[in-house]
């Protein structure tokens, strides 16, 4: 197990466009958990009242 992390560690450390390439990686994954979520997936359940009435609003939906 050590030597995967040594081998990792290495690994990381040597990057020189990697690094950059991970930037992105990790500046797409932000903007499509983050900010798209808040676009394309509103919160539908908030308005239906407690935790009963979402329940039943689930459940009808699934079967229609």
């Amino acid at each position: 197990m050590k030597k995967l992390y040594l081998f990792f560690r290495d690994g990381f450390r040597s990057m020189t466009i990697g690094r950059t390439l991970w930037v992105l990686v990790l500046v797409k994954l932000f903007i499509m958990f983050a900010i798209l979520k808040v676009f394309f997936f509103p919160d539908f359940l908030s308005d239906k009242g407690n935790d009963e009435q979402q329940s039943e609003y689930v459940s009808s939906e699934l079967i229609n």
